[in-house]
């Protein structure tokens, strides 16, 4: 049984070898991306049993990402190879204090041969969570279809559906987000998101305006990253912040919100105080933005555990 499944894309991520704008770097080194499949590799990471529902192109670099993916532990059984459509791409943009942009080119994404029927119910059976984003039903506008049947199978067997707005405004606009993104709420057990795009779905920035949408859509928790400023969780229990960890040095601020959702889903599933939840999640999204890369920040278990114990690692 899988703890952990999830639908999405993944591309392969063209890093630059130097900071500053993508029009001034000629070098890139090849990685692999994609916000579903970063949770997972985070959650597989961490010792939970995970799954990926997606399909890439027989091509290379397609082969490239199902082989990486599978090295990770994570289940591929519903990941299959499609003739005639490109593996994803996007090259990143990184500036020196770490932060950047991303350029997509994903448009012809091997996902449009998923259909809702491709989706195996006896794959959610045997699931525990399913964790939703908004970047895949942005890709493109077939692929809402696909998360409309995969949460009414989640809910047919009783998965906890966990979301993360992930809002990308460069894949769609703020409307176009929220009206699809607030079809779900209705459905979903754990919100995780940021202020910014919390703002889109419910107009407001205010956190206890924010929570009192969360209450009417009757999430159970509702999980706030707050950046700089560390993390936030709303329940019926009550209120709670958690400051962030202290980094030394900010190189790569992608994978950071992977990493947290990573860090909440392996919290949840293994029952942990919410307070501990935060700071285990916390630790990581400050370990992921110390490393270049998507998913190359992402922890081993043990790690997040030295860090939270407050151990210190004898180097030599």
């Amino acid at each position: 049984m899988n703890d952990v499944i999830t639908i999405g894309d993944a591309m392969i991520t063209m890093d630059p070898a130097t900071t500053g704008p993508l029009r001034f770097v000629d070098t890139y080194k090849r990685k692999v991306g994609g916000a579903e499949l970063n949770v997972v590799i985070g959650c597989a990471r961490l010792g939970l049993k995970t799954g990926w529902i997606s399909r890439l192109g027989n091509d290379e670099f397609g082969r490239y990402i199902y082989n990486f993916t599978r090295g990770e532990g994570i289940d591929v059984s519903e990941v299959h190879l499609m003739e005639g459509y490109p593996t994803s791409l996007n090259f990143k943009e990184i500036l020196e204090d770490g932060s950047g942009k991303t350029f997509y080119y994903r448009q012809q994404s091997p996902t449009l041969t998923l259909k809702p029927e491709s989706l195996d119910e006896l794959y959610f059976k045997k699931a525990k969570l399913l964790h939703i984003t908004g970047v895949f039903p942005a890709v493109h506008e077939q692929n809402r279809a696909i998360i409309d049947h995969a949460v009414r199978l989640a809910k047919k067997y009783d998965l906890k559906i966990s979301m993360d707005p992930n809002i990308r405004l460069k894949l769609w606009n703020r409307e176009e987000a929220r009206k699809t993104l607030l079809r779900w709420l209705p459905d979903v057990d754990y919100l995780l998101t940021g202020v910014d795009e919390a703002e889109i779905l419910f107009g407001t920035d205010h956190i206890p305006e924010i929570i009192k949408h969360a209450k009417q859509y009757d999430i159970s928790h509702l999980f706030l990253k707050l950046g700089e400023s560390g993390s936030a969780v709303w329940t019926q229990e009550g209120f709670m912040e958690e400051p962030a960890q202290i980094v030394p040095k900010v190189v790569d601020t992608v994978g950071a919100g992977d990493g947290f959702d990573a860090g909440v889903l392996y919290g949840l599933l293994n029952d942990f105080e919410l307070p501990k939840i935060l700071k285990f999640a916390n630790i990581i999204g400050s370990m992921v933005v110390t490393v270049k890369g998507d998913n190359e920040g992402l922890p081993y278990l043990e790690d997040v555990l030295r860090k939270l114990e407050g151990e210190k690692l004898i180097e030599r």
